[in-house]
């Protein structure tokens, strides 16, 4: 027999908290009784009284709503990733300016910034309403801004200096020797802007950006959120820091993983070879101790993975 399992726990037509439930004598009646899981709901459910049970489970990402499934865009080559990635980004720039009259754009490092550079080229150069974008940074190594190790001064040469974004709409770390000073710096800052309503706060009460591009690395991290690092696992701070960076430079900043997924839209840029591996288990559900970070990623509205057909190679 094949049944379904209603939101209340009912089979067939028989409900919670009706008498045929428990009918005992009559045919077309469920007649003999078990649970799967003992859970000590009153009144029972009566999905949980039938007997002989085989039961298929619909993958989680299916079961989930439609906010919680990412959409996966495999193309087929990085080339083509970044004009799809233009493209995305332009209609999300498009689409929050016309909302509210602003567009919070989270940058990260590595091959990132090189991913947007079609956005440099027509037409989005001239359509995009630059004066309207907000630039923050999801994390940053703790050197100076006109270091060679600056997330920043990597998208300032490669990005924001061939665009008319206002000085005054980027925000970037201001060093300090102490990481956990930049940390608190950066925090504040994030603090005043909420206060100054140019940021919204998620119904989590954390900070919420339009978009946020991450990367990932080839341990899954993402930010400067490591497998082997307890700052995944900060619930409270907005911006924590790291001394003990398994990828140098040691010390660097970081948003948390409840600023992260308290955006609207986020986009997990990979392509890369390499990353094969992790592309698949973080997609395909496998289990991996300790859990990627990678895995963690969620939006408010829709998380988007970038892959090539390289770096989905072993997805199935």
């Amino acid at each position: 027999m094949l049944n379904g399992i209603g939101p209340d726990g009912h089979i067939a037509s028989l409900f919670p908290n009706r008498p045929q439930q428990y009918e005992k004598k009559r045919k077309r009646r469920c007649r003999h009784f078990a649970t799967l899981g003992g859970g000590g709901v009153m009144p029972p459910l009566p999905c949980a009284k039938v007997k002989r049970v085989a039961v298929i489970a619909v993958p989680i990402s299916l079961a989930l709503a439609s906010n919680e499934k990412p959409i996966v865009r495999i193309l087929d080559s990085e080339e083509d990733a970044a004009v799809a990635l233009a493209e995305y980004t332009a209609n999300l720039s498009e689409k929050y300016i016309k909302q509210k009259g602003s567009f919070s754009v989270v940058l990260s490092g590595a091959n990132l910034i090189n991913t947007m550079r079609k956005l440099l080229k027509p037409p989005y150069n001239t359509t995009i309403d630059w004066s309207k974008w907000l630039i923050f940074w999801v994390d940053e190594r703790v050197v100076p801004l006109d270091d060679p190790l600056s997330n920043y001064k990597l998208a300032f040469d490669g990005f924001l200096s061939k665009v008319p974004i206002p000085k005054s709409n980027i925000y970037p770390i201001n060093y300090k020797k102490s990481p956990a000073d930049v940390a608190v710096d950066y925090e504040s800052r994030l603090k005043k802007l909420v206060d100054e309503k140019i940021i919204p706060l998620s119904a989590s009460k954390f900070p919420k950006f339009d978009l946020i591009l991450l990367g990932v690395g080839f341990d899954g991290h993402v930010a400067s959120l490591f497998p082997n690092r307890p700052q995944r696992y900060e619930k409270k701070r907005w911006v924590t820091f790291i001394t003990d960076s398994p990828k140098p430079p040691p010390p660097r900043i970081t948003l948390t993983f409840p600023v992260i997924n308290s955006a609207s839209d986020i986009a997990l840029v990979v392509l890369d070879k390499g990353k094969a591996d992790i592309v698949a288990a973080t997609l395909g559900g496998a289990v991996v101790t300790p859990s990627l970070p990678c895995a963690e990623v969620k939006a408010e509205e829709e998380l988007t993975w970038f892959l090539d057909k390289d770096t989905a190679s072993k997805l199935k």
